[in-house]
């Protein structure tokens, strides 16, 4: 297969709340936002400069009829976390935190980085992290 993986589907409970939640407090763009015409709202947000997007996937919503029946099991919150790759770790999180990103695990030092991880209003999870001798400039 010859192909790019473009988004990735987020969970959420609120598509309005997960989008303010992710431009005003996390810095990322809003990407796409389309209604369709049989009122489905496509919304992306992601990293600027980034090709990637997150799919905001409002609970009980459905693209078509097929997609509701299996798109019943999914909920916020219940996937591992999304990796974001940083400068500097450490100021990201002082950045975010001070935004109200809530931090269930704060800023720690592996062999290989630093890392800390946050959670949206949903539960789903995100983990920052900085390899370690790769920050600002390299």
């Amino acid at each position: 297969m010859d192909g790019k993986i473009v988004n990735v589907t987020l969970v959420v409970a609120d598509k309005a709340k997960a989008l303010e939640f992710y431009t005003e407090r996390v810095g990322f763009e809003k990407k796409t936002d389309v209604t369709g015409p049989n009122g489905y709202r496509w919304v992306t947000v992601g990293p600027r400069g980034q090709e990637l997007e997150l799919a905001l996937f409002e609970i009980g919503s459905a693209v078509d009829p097929e997609q509701a029946e299996w798109a019943k099991r999914w909920v916020p919150g219940t996937s591992p976390p999304i990796q974001i790759r940083v400068a500097d770790c450490k100021g990201t999180y002082a950045e975010l935190s001070a935004k109200g990103v809530e931090f269930p695990h704060p800023p720690s030092e592996h062999p290989w980085g630093v890392a800390a991880t946050f959670r949206d209003p949903d539960g789903n999870l995100f983990t920052i992290s900085q390899l370690a001798g790769w920050s600002k400039g390299k």
